[in-house]
């Protein structure tokens, strides 16, 4: 199926009457793929890891985030490769964003998500640090191969610091030689059939996708940004409530963080190298929707802080900043009366009440962990 020169008026793709009966199929069939894909890949790599013994953090932020941004790499692969570019930068910086806020604002509601502190000290300024540093390289309005090179380059520096900070656990079970063999042939099985359906789901949501921006008149990067940024998530969503609901919170959180990383380091970087000449960085991108992304890694910080934790009033406040930001696109798309109002409200009335709150919050956070130290000291002595 092809979106390019599609023309629903002259119905040359559908029968007539039914311009959204293909599409749709396409599009729910290349969700189920890259669900079903992303969940046997997972499944079966975190089986194959788990018999090395790899630490329950480790195996979220690497082989459980490789499996959850498959669907981002697979898309953004596809659609450099198809030139659709906008739509790829859309897919990358969507799904970070929809990672940030939606997934941990969704799965703090089930239940409080408690937070490793290494998270904090190490990988959440690493995902900081590369978003900061992918702004700075689409100032110009594009990225160059030669940045996606450093990307893939510290990819490889993250990956080397991520073994090394690995190590042996509980989290592999002990199991006989003899029988380790047919596991990890059938699960090698698995990982070939779960990139398979990765492949062939993002051609068919893709494709679909883009009949869609077309019929509604809504651009490839909104699309991207949306429909395909959510879509792509739900792996992650899936993988962090479960894991959540299980206890696993270095699995839970890891997968986020480590996800956000991959997206920008492995997904930008890799995806970058396919295609001819630099990646087009459209301005709306990088004067909105990029400083959105920074402001939410951001925010991670202070939240994570106060109590090693997220709580579930900080998860509503995470789908408000979400859902917030897709009426944002809404507005803006349409060119809607009310967009000038709504941004006022949000800049000079939310915002503000937000920083202060949590600036507040994290003061009183480091007042009374200061008063601990002090206190555990003077009965010390």
């Amino acid at each position: 199926m092809s979106c390019k020169n599609y023309q629903p008026a002259k119905n040359s793709e559908f029968i007539t009457g039914a311009f959204l009966i293909e599409p749709t199929f396409w599009f729910i069939a290349g969700l189920i793929g890259l669900i079903g894909g992303a969940e046997v890949l997972v499944r079966a790599v975190s089986k194959l890891a788990g018999y090395v013994g790899i630490s329950k953090l480790v195996i979220g932020l690497t082989v459980v985030a490789f499996g959850t941004s498959a669907p981002e790499l697979a898309i953004s692969i596809q659609a450099g490769v198809s030139g659709q570019t906008d739509l790829m930068l859309g897919n990358i910086i969507g799904s970070n964003i929809s990672n940030t806020l939606l997934i941990l604002g969704i799965a703090a509601l089930f239940v409080p998500l408690k937070v490793n502190a290494s998270l904090i000290k190490s990988d959440v300024p690493v995902m900081i640090g590369i978003t900061v540093l992918v702004y700075i390289f689409s100032l110009n309005g594009m990225i160059t191969f030669a940045e996606c090179l450093v990307l893939t380059f510290l990819l490889i520096i993250y990956m080397i610091f991520l073994a090394r900070q690995g190590g042996k656990t509980d989290f592999a079970k002990e199991k006989k030689p003899g029988k380790k063999l047919l596991p990890s042939l059938v699960n090698l099985v698995l990982c070939v059939a779960g990139f398979v359906l990765l492949v062939y789901g993002a051609r068919w949501v893709i494709s679909s996708s883009l009949i869609f921006a077309e019929m509604a008149g809504i651009s490839e990067l909104v699309i991207g940004l949306t429909v395909v940024a959510i879509g792509t998530s739900l792996p992650e969503i899936v993988i962090t409530l479960v894991a959540a609901l299980k206890g696993e919170r270095d699995i839970a959180i890891g997968s986020v963080i480590g996800s956000n990383i991959l997206n920008l380091l492995a997904v930008l970087g890799v995806s970058g190298l396919f295609i001819p000449g630099a990646i087009p960085v459209k301005e709306v991108l990088v004067n909105f929707d990029l400083l959105v992304l920074i402001a939410a890694s951001i925010l991670c910080i202070p939240i994570f802080y106060t109590g090693y934790k997220i709580v579930r009033w900080e998860g509503l406040m995470f789908l408000f900043f979400y859902f917030s930001y897709l009426f944002y696109l809404f507005l803006s798309s349409t060119d809607h009366d009310f967009l000038s109002i709504f941004t006022g409200i949000m800049v000079y009335l939310v915002f503000p009440v937000t920083i202060l709150a949590i600036l507040l919050i994290t003061f009183l956070e480091w007042k009374n962990r200061f008063r601990f130290r002090n206190f555990g000291k003077s009965n010390n002595e």
